[in-house]
């Protein structure tokens, strides 16, 4: 067997750079890309024009990060209305202009890439909505339902 010091070392780091935690953090692009909103899903989601290049823009369902609303086709009454409260705050939060995407990546967001959102004054969204206790912290696993 070679004991090559440096051959040991340059193995070693090679296996680290394959490991599966360095190939999630490669996946996230740090941003920030510049977004107008197109519409709001949710409290959680918006549909927005990422601007990807000079005069490109990408057409992309953005899921916050950090954040769990409720959802809009719940069968429950209490977590529908808590669902249209959520949207609407989303939407007026938004308003003003163009948001920016940082921390971006995707996984298994039924498409949706997931990304820390700020305002165009850089107010963080998910702060100001958990703020609002229109939302709550979530960083994946089993959601809690917002029914009674």
């Amino acid at each position: 067997m070679d004991s090559n010091p440096l051959k040991v070392i340059s193995v070693l780091v090679c296996v680290g750079l394959a490991s599966p935690v360095e190939a999630k953090r490669r996946d996230n692009f740090a941003g920030p890309v510049s977004a107008r909103v197109v519409e709001v899903i949710d409290g959680d989601t918006l549909l927005a024009e990422a601007e990807i290049w000079p005069g490109q823009t990408l057409r992309v369902n953005i899921r916050i990060r950090g954040i769990d609303a409720p959802e809009m086709k719940s069968r429950c009454v209490d977590e529908r209305t808590a669902a249209l409260a959520a949207r609407a705050a989303l939407a007026r939060l938004v308003a003003e202009g163009p948001i920016s995407l940082s921390n971006i990546g995707g996984a298994k967001y039924y498409g949706r890439v997931l990304a820390d959102v700020s305002t165009g004054d850089g107010e963080g969204v998910a702060k100001a909505m958990l703020e609002d206790g229109l939302v709550r912290a979530y960083g994946g696993g089993k959601r809690d339902s917002w029914c009674r």
